[in-house]
């Protein structure tokens, strides 16, 4: 298929720049796969779409503060580095600007030398190997110099940084937020529970395989950055007991949909595993676990906005985005949402 197949009109007006104060007071369409039939509610309402047995899969990784802005070493050019993927406990794997002038042996510092770092090498798609050297502990530096890494499409800073985490957040490791999980609150959660819902938690650090576009004309030439993920035996049972019964997996994001597709056997299985992921998923691929999918409104051209019409049909997705545009739903990481069923 070509990379064009997925473009559509989208008004910069609703590219959401601001959560909104309530999390699940979001707008939800939701859709059926298989009709194409949208139905406009909000998402304190998706309870009305679980049933006792149902397997709710979430995403608890934690966005870090990975955006550091500096100075070349001595009071130089300014320079930004994004923190994408640990390597070693003082590498890490880094975009950076300009990165024409940081280039291998380049030192660059932070917060007035209290951060400071060194380009080791370039990797073979442009990104930089960095080692950092600090006094201390690098999270607690990070956490005191960092920005949170807020998509370029926002165009201020955030005023809360909890706001790019969702409720449930718990390892960092996060270059981006899983965005879908911004609407849940606890008590929402809660209530699922007591439906008779269980819910099952995985971890993938989001990075630049997720949001990378794809610059290939053809999405069979396109690859995905990987992305480290980890699914604990106790929710692989979860999971299992789910699907054994007759319930339904229901992935709250992309993130948690790759990763359950990552591990998944041939027949819907998911054994306890951790890795890293490059998996593309995009029309024609089949579905193993997935049976259901919480998800925002995504970039045109975009890997995610492929993986939802591979979900539930390319045509499907943009008439869905279409009468979304028309309704004036709210776009991207802070936007509203969409349950896919």
């Amino acid at each position: 298929m070509d990379t064009k197949d997925f473009y559509f009109e989208l008004p910069k007006e609703l590219v959401a720049q601001d959560p909104l104060e309530d999390r699940a007071s979001s707008r939800l369409l939701v859709m059926d796969r298989r009709s194409g039939k949208l139905t406009h509610r909000h998402f304190y309402e998706i309870t009305d779409y679980f049933r006792p047995g149902d397997c709710l899969v979430l995403n608890d990784t934690k966005v870090i503060p990975a955006r550091l802005l500096g100075c070349r070493e001595g009071g130089g050019a300014k320079v930004e580095l994004l923190l994408l993927k640990r390597e070693t406990k003082d590498e890490w794997e880094c975009l950076v600007r300009p990165g024409k002038k940081l280039r291998e042996g380049a030192r660059v510092e932070f917060g007035g030398g209290i951060l400071r770092a060194e380009i080791l090498r370039t990797a073979e798609d442009g990104s930089r190997v960095v080692r950092f050297f600090y006094e201390g502990i690098f999270e607690e530096v990070l956490d005191r110099l960092g920005e949170m890494p807020l998509p370029p499409y926002i165009t201020h800073k955030l005023r809360d940084r909890s706001r790019y985490n969702t409720v449930y957040a718990k390892h960092d490791g996060s270059a981006a937020a899983p965005t879908a999980g911004l609407h849940w609150t606890k008590p929402l959660l809660e209530r699922v529970e007591e439906m008779g819902v269980e819910i099952a938690r995985l971890t993938l650090h989001v990075g630049l395989g997720t949001f990378r576009p794809v610059k290939a004309e053809r999405l069979e030439e396109h690859h995905m950055h990987s992305e480290y993920y980890r699914i604990p035996e106790s929710e692989a049972e979860k999971m299992n007991r789910c699907k054994s019964k007759g319930g339904r997996l229901i992935c709250t994001g992309t993130t948690s949909c790759r990763s359950i597709e990552s591990a998944a056997e041939e027949d819907g299985r998911i054994p306890a595993r951790s890795g890293w992921t490059d998996i593309f998923i995009y029309p024609g691929y089949r579905f193993r676990a997935m049976d259901g999918l919480i998800t925002n409104f995504h970039l045109p051209e975009s890997t995610l906005v492929m993986l939802v019409s591979a979900f539930a049909g390319r045509e499907h997705i943009l008439e869905a985005y279409a009468e979304a545009v028309r309704e004036r739903y709210r776009f991207f990481s802070f936007g509203d949402a969409m349950l896919i069923l």
